[in-house]
């Protein structure tokens, strides 16, 4: 019969002190892949902190990732030093590591093709350094040459090496999980609410929305976002921004950027990303009571999927704009995930942007459950 993985945190700025901590709450239980998320403050000691933990558990095989803050134990780390651990017990060939440039996809394809048909569009848990030219390129093709699901997350970039696997690094590295050795089951947490409807770009300029639906782009904007915020267009800094839909979801998916700027005098809307002529664009507000709401959707959606299994454990990768600038207790992120799905072993971080399926995302969380 199946158990929980285990799971270990612990607080602290010595790395070598947090590192025999986990080891210790480690001792004797059974692991053949450990996934390894640190505080940013740790990210230049991950390898020293690997093969602490390589000698002390005897599991051979790591994924590591440093972020902004380390979840575990039921509870958020936001900012503070530390570390946390969840160990897999999975059989040698549930699993395949990865690690690699731009190519690392293509390179998993060519040398593990056998496996990846056996997988049959395995889960694929990717760290990437989102320093990186070709970092959204990358994601892209690792999904597109394995037939891959992808979770996970951008690092804490200030090392030169804020993630690992296998001892490897580059643009991205990870491990790609077979649904035959585990099963799962994953959700994204949108950290906005649409405003209205999409609009398309009529005429547009790289990242300018010059008209939306044949109109002034502004006019448009002002008119989503309703008569209070148009009344004083310097509120909307944090609280609205523009959300790319994703072609072909069957779920109204979107990706989130930033408005870079708004010129009353032309009616351009400056955004965080480039969107062509004939592209779609819609605008959604950030607060504190969207975040919480969908937050519950995902976590409703996820038991209502798993009822009646065993969560064996689970990775949950957060935005660095949600956690504590987004939440507060008794309605944290960790809270209303346990508090509608049970507690479990789940280990995670705080990323610069998240992973699913197949791009980048921003102001998510992306929560992974394996039963």
């Amino acid at each position: 019969m199946a158990e929980p993985f285990a799971t270990a945190l612990c607080l602290g700025d010595d790395w070598r002190e947090v590192a025999g901590t986990l080891a210790s709450g480690l001792a004797g239980a059974p692991g053949r892949l450990g996934l390894l998320y640190t505080a940013e403050a740790f990210a230049p000691h991950q390898g020293e902190m690997l093969a602490a933990l390589r000698l002390r558990t005897g599991v051979e095989d790591w994924v590591s990732a440093a972020g902004y803050g380390v979840i575990g134990a039921g509870e958020e780390h936001y900012g503070q030093s530390g570390a946390a651990v969840l160990l897999l017990d999975l059989p040698p060939d549930g699993y395949r590591l990865f690690a690699g440039g731009s190519e690392a996809g293509p390179e998993l394809a060519a040398t593990e093709s056998d496996w990846l048909a056996t997988a049959s569009m395995p889960l694929a848990l990717t760290h990437v350094d989102p320093r990186h030219p070709e970092a959204a390129g990358a994601v892209e093709r690792l999904a597109a040459s394995t037939g891959g699901f992808l979770v996970g997350g951008l690092t804490a970039a200030a090392d030169p090496a804020p993630h690992q696997a296998g001892g490897a690094t580059g643009c991205l590295s990870g491990v790609a999980l077979s649904p035959a050795a585990v099963e799962i089951a994953t959700a994204l947490s949108q950290g906005c609410s649409p405003l209205g409807r999409a609009h398309e770009v009529t005429r547009g300029k790289d990242n300018l929305l010059i008209e939306l639906d044949g109109r002034r782009a502004l006019d448009v904007f002002i008119e989503d976002i309703g008569e209070e915020l148009a009344a004083d267009l310097r509120r909307v800094g944090g609280l609205i921004f523009a959300a790319l839909p994703v072609a072909g979801s069957d779920m109204a998916d979107y990706t989130v950027r930033n408005l870079v700027g708004i010129d009353p005098g032309s009616g351009i809307v400056a955004i965080g990303e480039a969107v062509p002529e004939g592209g779609k664009v819609l605008f959604c507000r950030r607060d504190r009571e969207t975040a919480v709401g969908d937050m519950r959707r995902m976590a409703e959606d996820l038991r209502r999927r798993v009822e009646g299994r065993l969560i064996r454990g689970g990775v949950y990768v957060s935005c660095a704009a949600r956690g504590p600038n987004q939440f507060a207790s008794p309605e944290t992120e960790t809270e209303i995930i346990q508090g509608t799905l049970g507690t479990f072993p789940m280990v995670g971080f705080f990323a610069n942007g998240e992973l699913n399926r197949d791009r980048i995302y921003a102001y998510t969380g992306v929560l992974t459950l394996f039963l």
